[in-house]
């Protein structure tokens, strides 16, 4: 069974990651969403979503993949908790993959592993993203790194890490009942 972690912190952005979730575990991953901290976590638009286990309890898991949602002050919240630059850098380190939507780029950024990275993101964060080989891609694969841009392209970043870590042929299953414009 494939692993995923998905850190939640107040103001996630409620599209990219209900989307993502949805999705993967639709694929047969094993997705657990991780507070930040304890309680139901209130995001962008105001929707509380009450997470799986708190991400204290998961730090030590080894997951398959770590998907960070955008949003803000989600991005923001997510991106000054060390422990996720930490998750990140190891996982970097160990070539495990890790995707990113919308402005939360700025956290792979802060943790230091973009540098000559060919990446999307959210127009309104681009300038803030240095080193980086950007592109206007809906979805961008740089070997372990995924990014997408934004809630608009929250399906297609899912499907592509159904793909990723499952193979086509899951994903094609998968969106038979969704029926996603791939």
């Amino acid at each position: 069974m494939k692993t995923v972690l998905v850190p939640l912190a107040p103001g996630f952005e409620e599209i990219e990651t209900l989307t993502t979730v949805d999705i993967l575990r639709r694929a047969g991953g094993r997705v657990t969403l991780a507070g930040t901290q304890e309680g139901a976590l209130k995001g962008s638009r105001g929707i509380h979503v009450l997470p799986d286990d708190l991400l204290e309890n998961v730090l030590n898991n080894d997951f398959d993949l770590v998907v960070l949602p955008g949003g803000q002050p989600g991005t923001d919240n997510l991106k000054q908790d060390p422990r996720i630059e930490l998750i990140l850098q190891n996982r970097d380190r160990n070539k495990k993959l890790i995707a990113a939507i919308c402005a939360a780029p700025l956290i792979l950024q802060k943790a230091g592993i973009l540098n000559n990275r060919c990446i999307t993101s959210h127009p309104s964060v681009q300038n803030e993203l240095k080193g980086v080989i950007y592109t206007d891609d809906r979805v961008v694969v740089d070997g372990h790194i995924i990014t997408s841009r934004s809630p608009g392209t929250a399906m297609e970043f899912a499907f592509r890490l159904v793909e990723i870590l499952f193979g086509a042929e899951r994903r094609d299953v998968v969106n038979k009942g969704v029926l996603a414009k791939l």
